[in-house]
């Protein structure tokens, strides 16, 4: 079995590889599901899930979608049901059997197919809704009335009070 520093990094290298091209983790990073410090656990899932495999030696598929789909939802609050951990963890088996058996020409090889991928991260970005929209312009409109000192003091008339809007709402004004 490979024991050496180098080629313990090149495992290292090729789950580091599999982990970050992941769209399920870069979406849970991008979109602060694992808090502040998103990033640093996905590097630091790197390292245990390196660990797993040299810790348990004949790992079945299931046994690792078992554990990582169990980090990604202690860490990240993130339930993996998308389909894309079986193919993760059978990435992940090949690479750490050909880092078993000493065939690292081919891990190598089998990394740097990963690594273009690296550049094109999934983004995930909401649509705007309408009422995001509103909220917007309310928004814009208080900023104006803060920001800018009022010359007169005359007090103006409250609107007419609507009783309920078309959906059932109530809405409550504040007096100037």
């Amino acid at each position: 079995m490979a024991s050496s520093a180098a080629q313990r990094e090149l495992f290292a290298e090729g789950v580091r590889a599999v982990l970050h091209t992941w769209p399920v983790l870069q979406i849970a990073v991008d979109n602060g599901f694992g808090g502040a410090y998103g990033q640093q656990k996905a590097d630091w899932l790197v390292g245990v899930v390196q660990q797993y495999f040299h810790d348990n030696a004949d790992l079945q598929q299931c046994e690792v979608e078992d554990f990582i789909a169990e980090l990604m939802d202690q860490e990240f609050d993130t339930v993996v049901d998308d389909g894309s951990l079986p193919q993760v963890s059978s990435s992940l088996l090949q690479m750490f059997t050909q880092w078993q058996q000493g065939a690292l020409s081919q891990l190598k090889h089998t990394i740097d197919s990963l690594t273009p991928k690296k550049s094109q991260r999934a983004k995930v970005t909401a649509p705007p809704t309408a009422s995001d929209d509103e909220n917007e312009d309310e928004t814009q409109v208080m900023e104006c009335e803060t920001s800018s000192p009022s010359v007169s003091r005359t007090q103006q008339a409250p609107p007419p009070p609507s009783p309920e809007e078309e959906d059932g709402w109530t809405v409550v004004r504040k007096r100037k």
